[in-house]
């Protein structure tokens, strides 16, 4: 090349620097000792104090020196093997270099390849927002309203017919309404405004999915008036924003830390980037809130009631202390205060499964749960494990045999074998644990009248977005 040809911003990205808004002044300074007669080599040479500092690479670091405290107690082999494959997963978490300590509760069981953090498990990270460790069900939460001396029965009728369950959003015509000023909210901010985001947030408004997540309405042990308690986190727009979180995330692993594993990626909390990502879930929190709030007031409407109490808390998010992020994954914050919103009496809600009571409780704020307390009954096996444990039990003929007496009602019309109370760990034992590890205590039982859970989705209507 001639030595007097212009030199480009080619150039300068080949010598190392870095486009940004700095180049145009530096392509002209280059070229201007290129005028002087200077060689490139001189030019390179003298550009080099204004190259980018070398990326800080950050290893992984050694899980025995952080702090695990396990909140469990094996009852039998089942539960050994369980615990045994979450000490495994939970410590590959810890080998993160941001980890600074870490637990797990009674309810915990492992949710995908080693290294993933764990249902029910914490992590707490030093300036960082890991969107893996919140999952792509972003804010799967619990709310409560006490509907007085409503009927139970009615309670569930009018909610079947309010509520919307299975894959996919509501139908034109059929949508809840979403406020101008939280769309305006998603627009502003990079995580969230795309169209897609946009249109699932509302679409999704009203809805609850699938799965675990489910409508339950019961009977205060101490005040014997009925209960309204929904299961469901941020849908689609949350997914959505798991997503980004986990691209913005996976630019910083690939500069900063090659060796963390994938799902363990970082967001950086004082970067513009981590400032953006808290944002934007609060945003989704509020949506998730709003979404509970819609279903409930509709319920009540329809059947003629009023809410004269009604609290919520989430158990799939991340929760700041200063500059540390604790990480619940199937975990629920037990600290007061814990959100501006949160209990002013600092309950929370615990189900089991479709049989036994949800529990109320007052969070203690236990060290060797780092502030938190379990978020259901947790699972020892697989799904496909429990099925397989049916044997020739139908799950039409498990369900009458588990919920004896109860009203458990499937939107989509397909019982779930694996939602069935025998595919979770004993409610005793779960709730004998909470008080064993000084996690909560607990303040009330809403035993169960009925519930309705998403069901299995007939495979002609997978194809039907929005289809109830």
């Amino acid at each position: 090349m001639n030595e007097l040809t212009p030199l480009t911003g080619h150039d300068l990205t080949a010598w190392g620097h870095t486009p940004g808004p700095q180049f145009p002044a530096l392509l002209e300074r280059a070229n201007t000792l290129l005028g002087t007669g200077r060689n490139r080599d001189d030019i390179r040479e003298a550009l080099a104090a204004d190259l980018p500092p070398e990326p800080v690479e950050y290893p992984l670091q050694s899980a025995a020196d952080v702090p695990l405290f396990e909140n469990l107690t094996p009852a039998d082999a089942d539960e050994e093997t369980n615990l045994s494959k979450v000490r495994e997963t939970i410590r590959a978490v810890m080998e993160t270099p941001t980890v600074v300590s870490a637990a797990i509760m009674p309810d915990a069981c492992p949710a995908g390849p080693v290294g993933t953090i764990p249902v029910g498990g914490v992590i707490a990270a030093r300036n960082a927002i890991h969107p893996g460790m919140h999952s792509a069900d972003i804010c799967c939460s619990l709310m409560l309203s006490d509907l007085g001396n409503a009927d139970p029965k009615a309670v569930l009728d009018a909610a079947s017919q309010v509520t919307h369950f299975g894959p996919g959003g509501r139908a034109q015509g059929q949508r809840f309404t979403v406020s101008l000023d939280l769309l305006d909210a998603f627009r502003a901010n990079p995580f969230l405004n795309s169209a897609k985001t946009i249109r699932a947030a509302q679409e999704h408004m009203g809805t609850q999915g699938d799965g675990n997540h489910f409508l339950f309405v019961g009977t205060s042990r101490r005040s014997g008036r009925t209960m309204l308690i929904t299961h469901h986190g941020s849908r689609g727009p949350g997914a959505k924003l798991y997503k980004a979180g986990m691209e913005v995330a996976e630019r910083y692993r690939r500069k900063h830390a090659k060796g963390t594993l994938k799902q363990n990626a970082w967001i950086p909390a004082d970067t513009e980037d981590g400032v953006a990502y808290w944002d934007a879930l609060q945003l989704i929190r509020k949506w998730t809130k709003t979404n509970h709030n819609s279903i409930h007031q509709a319920t009540v409407e329809a059947v003629g009631a009023s809410a004269s109490d009604r609290f919520w808390n989430e158990h799939n998010f991340v929760f700041r202390r200063g500059d540390v992020f604790y990480h619940g994954k199937g975990a629920t914050p037990a600290w007061r205060d814990f959100a501006a919103d949160a209990d002013p009496a600092g309950r929370t809600i615990i189900p089991l499964n479709m049989a036994e009571p949800v529990l109320i409780v007052k969070g203690a704020d236990a060290p060797n749960g780092l502030g938190f307390s379990p978020h259901g009954a947790g699972r020892n096996w697989s799904r496909t494990e429990h099925i397989r444990r049916l044997g020739a039990k139908t799950p039409d003929e498990a369900l009458i045999e588990e919920a004896k007496g109860l009203d458990v009602r499937f939107f989509c019309g397909k019982v779930d074998a694996s939602e069935l109370p025998s595919s979770y760990k004993p409610a005793a034992a779960l709730e004998a644990q909470i008080t064993e590890f000084g996690l909560a205590t607990i303040e009330d039982w809403i035993d169960p009248y009925g519930c309705l859970m998403a069901g299995e989705v007939p495979r002609y209507q997978r194809r039907v977005k929005g289809r109830r």
